[in-house]
């Protein structure tokens, strides 16, 4: 079809510790953004002037990361004017939802080539940096709005896992990662972040670090305050066959608090061709879901089912699933619901070893796991996210 929407290239940051004294603590969230820009106009020799536009996300839309933080970003770099650009919030969605909004203009004939990514600063905007709507005290009760890590151990005792089996996961997260990285799966798509000199200021991912079993056992529940709050007693009204929220989740099989920034280069076959650029995926369905706001993790499986109808595809048809690892739970519930193997999905290790940048984390994965393809010379993938209120989302991605 001459309005497919096809994946010219996805690059990213480095993942920086999501704290003072991280290595991008001190690089401004549009540095990151601008870095990536120049990156891919250099690498493909872009003529911007027939890129139509340019969608950002950002979990904190705030002071340095606010204000459409896209168009500034396009003015600060040497793209051309008539590039237009436009941020978005759908909380850890955002950056697949980038991505889906940017393909979804070129399938509907309106654009002919878009970019789209993500960027989040957590060392210096933290979470909750833009205020929330849902921090009302009665808005929360209202909505049985809870933390999502209280709400991930209420979704890892309504299914039935406990500390070990979330742990065992994390020390799988972990060795993935340290391996990919080893062997340089990630220096494909992986762009050093520089300062105005160019002198290199992080070029790889920060987090992963040497884990055992034996190590994150020793680790103290990250949740267990707002069971002392009464959220624990709260959720009874929801689900009364809870006699307790169990808290199992850590620092250690949670996702990691990081900065960077993510940007894939989408377009029709003819914008493609017009500037010498070879496909390397197609975008083949793209899903969104509203589920129940307490398990507001929940997501990823109704989007991935969604998705897979749109397609007319089932499970076995997709090759690698790259999940985000916002907390193990997400990650093992999905697996269950869907039946995944081990093998098929995360290959590379995920959020809990390499971290969450929230509006970047979906564009980021998404190249990932396109860059596994064509290293397995595999056919199909699919990214999905869960996100904050009770959001999922889905991406099918077909190598061209």
């Amino acid at each position: 079809m001459s309005n497919d929407a096809f994946i010219y290239d996805a690059i990213r940051t480095p993942r920086g510790k999501g704290k003072p004294g991280g290595g991008l603590y001190e690089v401004k969230p549009i540095d990151l953004v601008t870095n990536l820009l120049e990156e891919m106009k250099t690498r493909h020799e872009l003529d911007t002037t027939q890129v139509e536009d340019v969608v950002i996300a950002t979990g904190e839309p705030v002071n340095e990361q606010g204000q459409n933080i896209a168009k500034t970003a396009l003015v600060y770099s040497s793209w051309d004017d008539v590039t237009v650009g436009a941020q978005l919030h759908r909380y850890c969605a955002g950056g697949l939802d980038a991505v889906n909004t940017v393909a979804m203009k070129i399938m509907s004939g309106m654009e002919s080539m878009g970019a789209a990514g993500g960027v989040e600063s957590m060392s210096r905007l933290g979470i909750g940096a833009s205020g929330a709507a849902a921090g009302d005290a009665w808005v929360a009760m209202k909505s049985y709005g809870i933390s999502q890590g209280l709400g991930a151990d209420l979704m890892a005792g309504l299914d039935g896992f406990d500390r070990d089996d979330v742990d065992r996961y994390a020390c799988q997260s972990q060795a993935r990662a340290a391996h990919a990285r080893d062997s340089g799966y990630f220096e494909k798509s992986l762009v050093p972040v520089k300062d105005l000199n160019g002198v290199i200021v992080l070029a790889h991912d920060e987090l992963i670090r040497p884990t055992t079993a034996e190590g994150l056992a020793k680790l103290s529940p990250s949740f267990t305050m707002f069971n002392d709050y009464g959220h624990g007693e709260f959720l009874k009204f929801k689900y009364p066959q809870i006699e307790r929220v169990d808290c199992i989740h850590t620092p250690g099989n949670s996702s990691g608090v990081v900065d960077g920034a993510a940007l894939v280069l989408l377009g029709n076959r003819q914008a493609g061709a017009d500037q010498g650029l070879k496909p390397r995926a197609r975008i083949v369905a793209c899903a969104l879901t509203g589920t129940e706001p307490t398990l507001m993790l929940a997501g990823p499986v109704p989007a991935a089912q969604k998705a897979l109808q749109l397609a007319s595809m089932s499970v076995d048809d997709i090759d690698l699933f790259e999940l985000n690892e916002a907390f193990a739970s997400v990650v093992l519930r999905f697996q269950r619901e869907m039946g995944v193997a081990d093998d098929k999905i995360n290959v590379n290790g995920g959020a809990i070893a390499m971290g969450h940048p929230i509006g970047a984390t979906g564009a980021m994965i998404l190249g990932t796991v396109l860059d596994e393809l064509e290293r397995r010379d595999l056919s199909t993938a699919m990214v999905t996210l869960c996100a904050g209120g009770g959001i999922g989302i889905a991406t099918i991605i077909e190598r061209v």
